[in-house]
């Protein structure tokens, strides 16, 4: 038998908004140590699409009226978390993180991205019916 279902009343409560959120904090803090010349470039675009997994989770949230609404705002979250494992990839690659850390990251954002294909899956039973 497994653990209760906890009720989900807003976006926070989603188990990926927390794990979306540290990650993005954690990016956060992990780019300030990037080269200044970046600060344009990979730390600005990592930090955003980092931060758009969150914000787009909570804007599905508030579309629970309409699947298709929820599936776009899904979407664009998976779409983001891709986006930061590609810019995540690119630091890596440019010397700015270390292995470990870089490979850390990018499994955090793979259970993060299978949890909003099951979502997207799923989308169905997030439809507030009023």
């Amino acid at each position: 038998m497994g653990a209760p279902k906890q009720k989900i009343s807003t976006f926070r409560d989603l188990r990926v908004y927390p794990a979306a959120m540290d990650l993005a904090m954690e990016i956060f803090e992990l780019t300030k140590s990037f080269p200044k010349e970046e600060t344009y470039s990979i730390v600005d675009q990592i930090r955003r699409s980092s931060r758009s997994v969150c914000t787009n989770l909570s804007e599905a949230w508030r579309k629970t009226r309409y699947r298709a609404a929820i599936v776009a705002k899904l979407s664009d979250s998976e779409s983001e978390s891709a986006e930061t494992q590609v810019l995540l990839v690119f630091s890596f690659r440019c010397g700015y993180m270390k292995k470990a850390i870089f490979q850390a990251f990018d499994e955090r954002y793979e259970h993060i991205l299978s949890q909003l294909v099951r979502m997207i899956m799923d989308a169905d039973k997030w439809i507030i019916r009023t």
